[in-house]
């Protein structure tokens, strides 16, 4: 069965999900401050489902989501800044002032990862 992703804005997660089952995802938030960024904090996959390409797909579906919307993405995943680094085409770099502007706003408010 095809993986599903799913955008769980109100949850703050991008979710793979296979028979019903959540198998990976995202931990996000959006930045308060214009330009309202997409900030990706936590890329999970879970055991027995690593080596697949669900986090790729997952990073990959981000990147577009906020193309789609007309913000930034600002990885602070480690995964997803690997990610972005591998393929700067699908993953534009987010300004300064941006990725600044969300670490602070995570610093002040950790609930968010």
């Amino acid at each position: 069965m095809a993986i599903e992703l799913l955008d769980e804005r109100k949850a703050g997660r991008l979710l793979a999900v296979e028979d019903d089952a959540v198998v990976g995802f995202i931990a996000y938030f959006v930045l308060e401050e214009p330009p309202h960024a997409l900030v990706a904090v936590h890329t999970v996959v879970e055991p027995g489902h690593q080596g697949r390409g669900i986090a790729g797909d997952l990073v990959d579906r981000f990147y577009r989501i906020a193309e789609a919307e007309g913000v930034p993405v600002v990885p602070l995943c480690p995964y997803a800044a690997r990610w972005a680094a591998r393929h700067p085409e699908q993953a534009p770099v987010a300004p300064a002032a941006v990725v600044d502007a969300a670490v602070a706003q995570l610093d002040r408010d950790a609930d968010l990862w």
